[in-house]
């Protein structure tokens, strides 16, 4: 995966619906703030810095450190694991999970705080460089 160099403001101007377009905006500044990173398109991601990892298998790749996808059903936010962050999603309201991703149909139905936590946590862990199932090296 490589950052696509779309415009992310173009982007987010075709989100729809409206909902999720106001939720897309919120979520860059929000992964703006807790990143420190500005937003660059990874195909429709939006994704906030780069790193690069590797599994023991030899599988490796580059993704964003954070990112977020505006779908038409929910917003997709991107975890290094959701059982991570088990314990934090119990209070976040309501969502869906996947391995990795969390899935959130409005922010106004959720708790703010609690998904800055998340994201927060999740960023420490990358930037830590990941653990023995997967070493992760930031490079933007």
């Amino acid at each position: 995966m490589r950052p696509s160099g779309g415009d992310v403001g173009a982007f987010l101007l075709d989100v729809t619906p409206a909902r999720r377009r106001a939720d897309a905006e919120a979520l860059v500044d929000l992964m703006r703030e807790v990143s420190g990173r500005e937003p660059v398109l990874w195909g429709t991601m939006v994704g906030f810095g780069a790193c690069h990892y590797v599994y023991p298998t030899g599988t490796e790749g580059d993704m964003p450190v954070l990112a977020f996808a505006p779908r038409r059903q929910a917003t997709t936010i991107y975890l290094e694991s959701t059982d991570a962050h088990a314990e934090a999603l119990s209070r976040l309201g309501p969502h869906t999970t996947g391995r990795g991703c969390l899935y959130i149909k409005s922010l106004e139905d959720i708790d703010v705080d609690v998904l800055r936590d998340i994201l927060t946590r999740s960023l420490a862990w990358t930037e830590a460089g990941g653990t023995d199932q997967m070493t992760i090296t930031v490079t933007g």
